[in-house]
């Protein structure tokens, strides 16, 4: 027989607190301490009762700001994503709260967040912390969702991200039709969800064209110009070089252009190069950068949409959203020689 439903009444006898305190902390509202929120919603957990909606009517939405949290440079990658949730905020006419820059990283931001700060809510992107910290966030019952998760995410924590592992299958599949064999891969770091979704794409493709998978091809570097520019030069020096590249994304693909240029290897007729993400520097390379377009700006829409729906009590039935890519072919890659 299913156990009788808790009422407010039952929850503040339970903890000590008054009814209206209750009634504050499940319908989110602000004015109550965080170690009082912390009691009133372990035992909600512990009795099984859900936060109701006001009496009578439709759920009443969760008030206050939307905090965004970009712990990197904003340039061009993350600064599509952020300004692409900065404007779908406005249209929703929730206020933004930004934490920003490399210096964010060194902050226990994630521990401080509840209700009580005036936040409805929290958009993470590309989250440093260990998954253990966002199972917490949740656990205290924020709504947050996060863009491009770093490491595998439990089914209840909403997230946004690109197809990884169908824009690499694209992108190799794309190499192997002109004719490579021996592709090189500057992967991003092992224990990136990204960088493991990309390197089974890779193998995939290669596998679908005959290529037995090659792990002296392969270097896992951070995706950066310069990190590029080494695990290039690291592959092109080897005594049978790859025909071709594929970058983790374009800044790492702009390296891998520079360390193939001081060899004297023309692209794309020596050596084909691709890269991943399609932001404006890909167009601005010499030839034009064969890509995988993610579609940032719509994943900072999708997030604020999943969040709206969340703090309007709506039922969100597909918490893990996976945009499409799209290969972008351009002038870097050509058959081998």
């Amino acid at each position: 027989m299913p156990r009788a439903r808790a009422t407010v009444r039952d929850i503040a006898a339970e903890t000590g607190v008054s009814i209206a305190t209750v009634s504050r902390v499940l319908n989110q509202a602000g004015n109550v301490a965080p170690q009082t929120r912390d009691l009133v919603e372990q035992v909600v957990e512990r009795l099984g009762r859900r936060a109701p909606g006001p009496r009578g009517g439709q759920p009443k939405p969760v008030a206050g700001a939307v905090y965004v949290r970009c712990p990197y440079v904003l340039t061009d990658y993350f600064g599509l994503i952020v300004s692409s949730i900065a404007e779908t905020l406005e249209r929703h006419g929730r206020r933004l709260v930004l934490d920003a820059g490399e210096a964010a990283q060194h902050t226990e931001a994630l521990a401080r967040l509840t209700g009580g700060q005036g936040l409805a809510g929290a958009i993470l992107i590309l989250p440093p912390e260990p998954g253990d910290e966002l199972v917490q966030l949740r656990a205290r019952r924020f709504p947050f969702v996060v863009v491009d998760p770093r490491t595998t995410l439990p089914p209840d924590i909403p997230s946004v991200s690109a197809a990884h592992f169908a824009g690499a299958r694209k992108v190799t599949a794309h190499l192997v039709d002109l004719g490579h064999t021996r592709i090189g891969v500057i992967a991003g770091p092992r224990e990136w969800l990204a960088s493991d979704a990309r390197m089974g794409g890779h193998a995939a493709a290669c596998a679908d064209g005959g290529i037995l998978p090659d792990a002296e091809l392969v270097r896992y570097v951070e995706p950066t110009t310069e990190q590029g520019y080494r695990a290039a030069g690291q592959l092109l020096d080897l005594p049978q070089r790859p025909t071709a590249l594929v970058a983790f994304n374009d800044k790492a693909a702009v390296g891998a252009m520079q360390a193939a240029v001081e060899r004297g290897l023309r692209i794309p007729h020596e050596l084909s190069i691709a890269g991943f993400d399609d932001i404006d520097l890909s167009r601005a390379t010499s030839p034009l950068l064969t890509t995988v377009r993610q579609p940032l700006q719509e994943m900072g829409r999708m997030a604020v949409s999943l969040l709206t729906r969340l703090l309007d009590r709506h039922e969100v039935e597909a918490l893990h959203v996976e945009l499409a890519t799209e290969l972008i072919i351009r002038g870097s890659t050509a058959p081998p020689n």
